[in-house]
């Protein structure tokens, strides 16, 4: 060929390259490892919940920073079909982000663009209705893991799932516990060193007994449990360590299952080969019932170590002996090089429900110090002597009742808090709530039983209050080396989304009235703010591809207290006016040149309840009612006194509850038919249950239109 065709032909195929269509991003097969996700430089991804194996939710990134962060506006948005509970924390490999929404489907988008690449559906709805298993409260998962060429998740159902990363096809599916025990898993999978971690809760649906595994990341198989209450003595102890909690038990613990659920709460520290996780509160709460003469009842409320590699204990801390406040410890855990008193410390860092904050030399499980960092009532102090609190006399509410906190719901529960080790500071994000303890009558006598797929915490009751702090929020900055808070920011309301910190010197946060902030990491100042038209509970992350930063989050609110399971009123979620169905879920991304205009929200709504002037209500069916709907866990999603938070619809604007649908309600409640939404089905109530169910929501629907105020 002549070469001056040679020319004109490399020129036509060079400028047919350049109008082409560019082809749509594909994931990568690229294999995650350890080095990988311990690499605290990499600035493009996001590989882990707390972006690295370090958990600390830190970014080396300062493209934005104190001075220009008041530019951030949205670069894309992507309006999810999730109608509830936004709580996870997305991940991004190789410019895709993958995240875990309501019944645990699993989405990637182009972390560019937010353009949907594929969709994984575990099927939970059909899984929950061929296994007759009945959940409730929680169709919500905190976030997903990545190793290999895998992703993983874990189901409300009990199946832990590996899926190709690529494609979102499945690879293997392990099943964590039978469908018929009374657990659900809401914690993200934890993937390490070719293993993949995770828990479970359930603690309050009947007789548990927690325990934590590890399975094969390539294959599913199991590779090591560890219990976390010991079991029946007659039976025989699984470890040495079984044993040894078992001297801290008394009465016939074994009946009640003990607890201990590990929910959420789990760092891989690779410098010491070893899993440091937090474990659950006590089944039933009151320890009177479960442990009749006392003990510190091991492990439950504790941060314990075990062998990476073997499963088998190493140390443990517990931060509430004798646990009967509902104090989990399933809250993060960050690893730190701290210098205290001129020593180089490995530091794990922990603030659990309890109110304290606590720094653990993580070579050996010593409690360095640990300082409230919230109004605290149930413990005078830690003995750093004896590493153990001493418990208030009153505590146990010995009286049959007593104003204790923080509350159940904790001064810091499981909206993640971040460590900035450039500053040297922790933000956590801070409740000042209390609960009122009620321990009297048949409920909490010792011959209790709790039955499966029940509410039974061995209470009579607990009322939420708001504790002596002059505010019921707040969003704080603690130096874990002095023992100290630097800074408080106060907030109107409890509930405030987990953090991310950066080395541009700020702090993000999301909260439940729907206002993301970026605040001055040095001092709290609030620099940046936007409204994104509906409450937030998930924490952001950030990354940088193709020269510019980028910070991400799911918009949503979710959890127990976003579903009123604490009460409505003057601290109920509903007052925010965030109605099931009625606001769009939604992943928004910001930069410092984003564009995009996202579409307004519907206004906040409080639900106004129906009168049925047809429905004569029986008082005494309306009581028996109550009953059905608070031990059947009703409650945990439609919310105390049938007034509805956002996780649910709100019951007394329901139509299914009017006169002449009593059909129509029967096939909801006892028939499954809205499975699909996350309405498990109870074909067990009687048509008494059934009824005093229906007598005691026009009941509340009545006293609430007949205020005029919806609750």
């Amino acid at each position: 060929m002549h070469p001056s065709r040679n020319r004109l032909l490399a020129k036509l195929l060079v400028a047919a390259a350049l109008i082409a269509p560019a082809p749509m991003l594909q994931a990568s097969d690229r294999n995650i490892t350890d080095k990988e996700i311990s690499d605290e430089s990499n600035t493009s991804d996001w590989l882990a919940y707390g972006r690295t194996h370090s958990e600390q939710r830190f970014s080396p990134l300062s493209d934005i920073n104190t001075d220009n962060v008041g530019k951030l506006k949205p670069e894309w948005f992507v309006d999810l079909p999730d109608k509830s509970d936004m709580v996870g924390t997305p991940l991004v490999v190789d410019g895709i982000m993958y995240y875990i929404g309501a019944m645990n489907i699993v989405r990637a988008f182009d972390a560019r663009t937010g353009k949907e690449l594929w969709e994984y559906d575990p099927e939970v709805a059909e899984k929950i209705e061929t296994g007759y298993q009945r959940k409730v409260f929680w169709k919500h998962n905190r976030g997903l893991s990545t190793y290999g060429d895998k992703l993983f998740l874990a189901t409300w159902d009990g199946r832990l799932i590996g899926i190709n990363r690529k494609t979102g096809k499945e690879v293997w599916s392990a099943r964590t516990f039978e469908q018929s025990e009374p657990l659900n898993i809401t914690g993200h999978p934890k993937a390490f060193d070719g293993k993949v971690f995770v828990g479970n809760g359930g603690t309050e649906l009947g007789p548990t007994r927690g325990y934590v595994t590890a399975y094969d990341a390539e294959t599913g198989k199991q590779l090591w449990r560890f219990y976390i209450v010991p079991g029946n003595p007659a039976d025989g102890f699984e470890d040495e360590a079984q044993e040894m909690a078992a001297k801290t038990w008394n009465g016939k613990w074994w009946e009640h299952g003990g607890g201990g659920n590990a929910w959420h709460g789990w760092t891989y520290d690779k410098e010491f080969k070893q899993l440091i996780f937090g474990t659950g509160n006590g089944s039933p709460w009151n320890r009177k019932v479960r442990s009749p003469g006392g003990g510190d009842n091991l492990f439950l409320s504790s941060v314990v170590a075990l062998d990476a590699d073997t499963g088998k204990y190493k140390w443990h801390v517990q931060t509430a002996p004798g646990e009967t406040w509902d104090y989990t410890s399933c809250m993060d855990i960050i690893l730190a090089d701290l210098k205290i008193d001129g020593k180089d410390v490995k530091a794990a860092l922990h603030a659990p429900k309890n109110g304290f904050f606590y720094v653990i030399d993580r070579s050996n499980g010593k409690v360095i110090s640990a300082e409230k960092f919230a109004d605290v009532n149930w413990s005078t102090k830690f003995d750093l002597k004896t590493q153990r609190h001493i418990v208030s006399e009153n505590a146990w509410y010995n009286d049959g009742e007593e104003n204790i906190y923080p509350s159940a719901f904790g001064a810091h529960t499981w909206h993640a808090m971040s460590y900035n080790p450039k500053l040297g500071l922790v933000f956590i994000p801070t409740n000042h709530l209390g609960n009122t303890f009620k321990d009297e009558g048949a409920k909490t006598d010792t011959s209790f039983r709790a039955e499966k797929h029940k509410l039974g915490i061995a209470l009579s009751g607990w009322l939420l209050t708001k504790d002596p702090h002059e505010t019921r929020g707040s969003l704080q900055a603690w130096d874990p080396v002095k023992n100290k808070r630097v800074w408080q920011v106060n907030q109107k309301n409890p509930w405030g989304a987990g953090t991310l910190t950066t080395a541009g010197n700020l702090v993000f946060q999301g909260l439940p009235d729907g206002k993301l902030k970026a605040y001055d990491a040095r001092n709290g100042k609030i620099l940046w703010e936007y409204d994104a038209g509906l409450g937030i509970s998930a924490p952001p992350i950030t990354y940088k591809l193709d020269g510019k930063q980028m910070v991400s989050l799911l918009i949503g609110p979710g959890g127990a207290l976003a579903s009123n399971f604490g009460g409505s009123g003057e601290l109920g979620f509903e007052n925010f006016g965030w109605q099931y169905g009625l606001h769009q879920r939604r992943i928004i991304t910001f930069s410092l040149d984003g564009k995009v205009v996202v579409p307004a929200q519907p206004k906040p709504q409080i639900v106004q309840p129906i009168f049925d002037k047809k429905f004569e209500i029986d008082k005494e069916k309306a009581a028996s009612g109550g009953t059905t709907y608070a031990v059947n866990l009703c409650v945990a999603c439609h919310g105390a006194n049938a007034i509805a938070g956002v996780k649910a619809p709100d019951l007394r604007a329901s139509k299914a509850l009017l006169k002449g649908n009593e059909k129509l309600f029967e096939q909801v409640v006892r028939g499954g038919a809205l499975l699909s939404n996350g309405m498990p089905k109870f074909p067990e109530l009687t048509d008494e249950e059934l009824e005093g169910l229906r007598h005691y929501i026009r009941q509340q629907a009545h006293e609430g239109s007949s205020t005029g105020a919806g609750h």
